[in-house]
């Protein structure tokens, strides 16, 4: 693994207000504290650990812009999933998984996550009170399922939005977020919740119950949580799949008909009978308009999710300064998914002779494709288990004339998981169907005889005999070792020197075992191999804030921040990650913060250990006719160069290429740098401004590229000079000239680069004796630049949606203005996503571009009592209808940015004692 390159970095600090209602400003619109205050005790301050530092501070501190997103905010924007928190952010862009794209999640179906700065939900590290949390979803994953985490017990979320890798470690390139649960709870709370859209589906309900107590030696609190997402029909929303055709939209369905489509001999495409009471035998010249399959009323828009989870926290003081403190959790998560019947043909050739007795055309044909409509949907479903358990001692010292504080933590986290789908093929069988010298016609067949050609011709005991429930296992696992201990050694005449140090070992492991005809290739489906790896980490790391001026001219405050960390991993060897920043309160009401650092992301484990497997892969071979090019071509002195034969044609249009993990995989590179401002104008009190400048580097960032990709850039390159030539990459038999070796596999091949702008502001203010607070988080997206290898055109990103990664709009915007008086309090807040050019279209096109959305929400709350309390709220506010975009994911827009369920309200109910 390559060394760091030095960074260097200013950057501001501000808490900015989350896009969801109201957020803490305290480390920038609090007074600052005194020296007196510092100078008498430092173990009497008010101190906390804030997000991306592992000092304790004043509240008045900061490391780095943080979102907090906090308590009396999560219960006003009615949400019961953490996703929905999070995905309202304007730093989020890009994809994540979410109850409206349960197709797109790349750690499972059903799993949710979140997506900073748009870097990849790999990037963006989760930690649940300040320690890891282990991946989730259906084995072998790359980040956390938010689904374990009920909303129920959050207290606050800190979200980092700097590189923070020299505090905790590898993964946080585009930020961290730390979820903060409730604490100390004296007493019992229920609450029950009820939602659903204007077209009443979409149910969302939640049950909560909490309590807890509180003595002299310590606290405990439990909590039983369960949530249910219901189901949304697509066809409910996009009535039929959309395509632009003669300048207007109509509806194009699935070349994967009911009736099967075909090529015969003649090159001549036709598609068997449509109409299950119809000829069996009829067919007719292949007609998108006529023949494609409307799929939208076999998938959901939402799919359903239940959650079920069991909670204990609890610390006990063993002595004056020594506390006992543990974290135990445990979520059920159960999600299923509607899918189209399955498609024959997509995963191996049928191909069906003249005279076989279920072919009416008199020619050899090949059945491409053919919708398994007599069986039915197909319904995926998961069910995943996920226990985390923490351990610890903390407490205080005396040492050196200051109080130091100390922890110590075990933390172990494993997650199971069970998922499949019903009504798959076994591609065995269904050949067996066919051939007639082993099948029969016979009633009660051991092998039944099957007629694929034409709809309704599949009979119950083919079904029966052919079609399996998949059952694939997998899972996470997380042990670590932590102690950390921090303190305030001595004092400079600027203030009190504030140090930390740690050390944590942490082992990861993942594991999928996908079903054995699956394995087989046997599946109606993707071949997929077994998954298996682990690695282990010791890290140690050291930090230090140091005051340097103090009440000086144009220097209120001037604190230098600096972290290290040392990272050893068995399977990548050492590195070491830094960070660097300035926190300068120029005047009282003016403040410059910055950060520069290094940061890094370690290959999970699919993209270390993922089956390699092989398989004859589509692939143009640039050497295939080298020798008729002009001699003066690049592509032909290197293919001369390389040993092909004169006259050499690639046989077929496939290569044998070498696809999955790639054990060779080596971490990736990050630069992060923030700039920015915290205005607290005197004029205006309680009103608080910032400005934030971010700018991230990935270098060695991992990319899959295709084989015909890798051999075109090798042969284009003069001298075979590019890092694809390599035999790593590919290698030729000697004699004949073939590609006897290509690999797909990931590598360390790509750059990106994101930078853009973030404004923040909060205003508390009276009027006419009600207690307001408006709050207004904006990001600007100014690039987002990708070379996915060395010598490749960038791809510019920002600007675009994408139609698969989910939108980079250059603007995104959370606005929120909340009011208190007396029992009653209500909030209205609007969430903007700007336009953006789809990447894939050409201009003119419909859909070529998605025009800018703004979706209000509505919440009101009366408190009848200190004990009870009701909330009313409707999300979607005016029923603002998800754009068509042309590259669409599914109903006809992309799911992973838009509202698809219009309209909606939630209600809660809240009761203490």
């Amino acid at each position: 693994m390559s060394c760091k390159r030095n960074h260097l970095a200013l950057a501001i600090g501000a808490l900015l207000s989350a896009g969801i209602a109201n957020t803490a400003f305290a480390q920038t619109a609090e007074p600052a504290a005194t020296s007196a205050d510092t100078a008498q005790d430092p173990k009497t301050m008010d101190t906390v650990t804030v997000t991306g530092s592992h000092i304790k501070r004043a509240q008045i501190s900061g490391v780095g812009p943080v979102t907090v997103i906090d308590r009396e905010a999560i219960e006003r924007s009615g949400a019961i999933s953490v996703e929905t928190l999070l995905q309202r952010l304007p730093a989020a862009a890009g994809f994540a998984g979410n109850q409206t794209n349960a197709y797109w999640a790349s750690n499972g179906y059903g799993t949710t996550q979140v997506n900073l700065r748009g870097l990849g939900i790999n990037r963006t590290l989760v930690l649940l009170n300040g320690r890891r949390i282990v991946n989730g979803g259906t084995g072998a994953n790359s980040s956390v399922d938010l689904n374990i985490i009920p909303v129920a017990l959050i207290e606050r979320v800190e979200v980092l939005k700097d590189g923070a890798s020299a505090i905790y470690g590898a993964d946080a390139v585009a930020g961290v977020v730390n979820i903060i649960t409730r604490d100390e709870f004296d007493g019992a709370e229920v609450s029950v919740s009820y939602g659903e859209t204007f077209q009443q589906d979409g149910e969302e309900g939640s049950v909560d119950l909490t309590w807890g107590m509180t003595g002299d030696r310590g606290s405990i609190m439990g909590a039983i949580n369960y949530s249910a997402i219901g189901t949304v029909n697509m066809a409910d929303r996009a009535p039929c799949g959309l395509g632009e055709s003669d300048g207007e939209l109509v509806c194009i369905g699935s070349s994967t008909t009911i009736g099967g489509r075909a090529v015969l001999a003649d090159g001549s495409r036709v598609n068997f009978n449509q109409d299950p009471n119809g000829d069996g035998d009829a067919f007719a010249p292949y007609s998108p308009e006529l023949h494609n399959l409307n799929f939208t009323p076999y998938l959901n828009a939402v799919n359903p999710i239940r959650r079920l989870s069991f909670s204990t926290f609890g610390n006990l003081s063993l002595n004056d300064n020594v506390t006992l403190f543990t974290e135990l959790m445990y979520t059920n998560r159960q999600s299923d998914q509607l899918a189209t019947p399955g498609a024959l043909g997509a995963y191996r050739p049928i191909n069906i002779a003249a005279d076989h007795p279920t072919n009416p055309t008199g020619q050899d044909l090949l059945l491409q494709r053919r919708s398994l409509m007599e069986a039915g949907v197909r319904e995926f479903y998961q069910e995943t288990n996920t226990f985390r358990t923490v351990l610890g001692l903390e407490g205080q010292f005396e040492m050196g004339g200051g109080w130091w504080d100390w922890s110590t933590a075990v933390n172990w986290g494993r997650n199971t998981g069970i998922d499949g789908s019903t009504n798959v093929a076994n591609l065995d069988r269904l050949d067996q169907t066919l051939d007639t010298s082993v099948c029969s016609s016979a009633p009660g067949a051991a092998i039944p005889c099957a007629d694929y050609l034409g709809a309704g011709d599949v009979t119950q005991e083919v079904l029966d005999y052919i079609l399996f429930t998949s059952r694939d296992t997998g899972g996470n696992e997380q042990k670590s070792f932590i102690a950390n201990v921090s303190g305030q050694p001595f004092e400079l005449p600027a203030g009190w020197v504030g140090v930390a140090t740690g050390i944590e070992i942490r082992e990861e492991s993942g594991w999928r075992d996908p079903d054995q005809l699956t394995i087989l290739g046997i599946a109606n489906g993707n071949q997929q191999d077994p998954i298996a790896g682990e690695y282990t980490a010791k890290e140690a790391f050291a930090e230090i804030a140091l005051p340097l001026l103090k009440d000086k001219p144009f220097a209120e405050m001037l604190t230098l921040n600096a972290a290290v960390r040392y990272s050893d991993y068995d399977l990548f060897g050492a590195d070491t990650n830094y960070k660097v920043g300035l926190d300068w309160q120029l005047v009282p009401s003016f403040k410059i913060r910055a950060n520069y650092a290094t940061a890094f992301r370690i290959p999970n484990v699919p993209e270390l250990f993922g089956g390699v497997a092989e398989g004859g892969l589509t692939t143009t071979d640039p050497c295939s006719g080298w020798s008729s090019l002009s001699p003066s071509s690049v592509v032909y002195q290197n293919c001369q160069a390389s040993g092909v034969p004169v006259g050499f044609t690639q046989l077929g249009n496939s290569i044998l290429t070498t696809v999955g993990g790639n054990a060779n995989l080596e971490p990736e590179d990050a630069e992060t740098l923030t700039i920015g401002t915290v205005w607290t104008p005197t004029f205006a009190p309680n009103l608080t401004l910032t400005l934030d400048y971010f700018n991230i580097k990935i270098e060695n960032a991992i990319q899959r590229i295709d084989g015909s990709t890798k051999l075109a850039i090798c042969y284009e390159s003069q001298g075979l000079s590019h890092p694809f030539c390599s035999s790593s990459n590919f290698t030729r038999n000697a004699l004949t000239g073939e590609i006897n070796f290509l690999s797909a596999q990931p590598v360390n091949a790509a750059s990106e680069r994101v930078s853009g702008l973030d404004l923040g502001m909060l205003y508390r203010f009276d009027v006419a004796g009600i207690d307001a607070n408006v709050s207004w988080d904006v990001s600007y997206l100014k690039n987002y630049d990708v070379r996915p290898f060395l010598g490749a055109e960038e791809i510019n990103y920002a600007g675009m949606i994408t139609g698969g990664s989910g939108s980079f709009t250059h603007w995104r915007s959370f606005g929120s203005l909340t009011l208190v008086e007396g029992p009653w309090s209500g909030s209205y807040s609007l969430q903007y996503i700007g336009s953006a050019e789809d990447i894939n279209a050409s201009p003119g096109d419909i859909g070529d571009h998605s025009p800018s959305v703004a979706y209000h929400n509505a919440q009101v709350k009366y408190a009848f009592s200190p004990s009870f309390d009701l909330a009313f709220g409707v999300d979607n506010l005016f029923d603002k209808k998800a754009p068509f975009i042309q590259s669409w994911t599914d109903a006809n827009t992309d799911t992973m940015t838009y509202d698809l369920l219009g309209r909606r309200w939630n209600a809660k109910l809240t009761y203490r004692w």
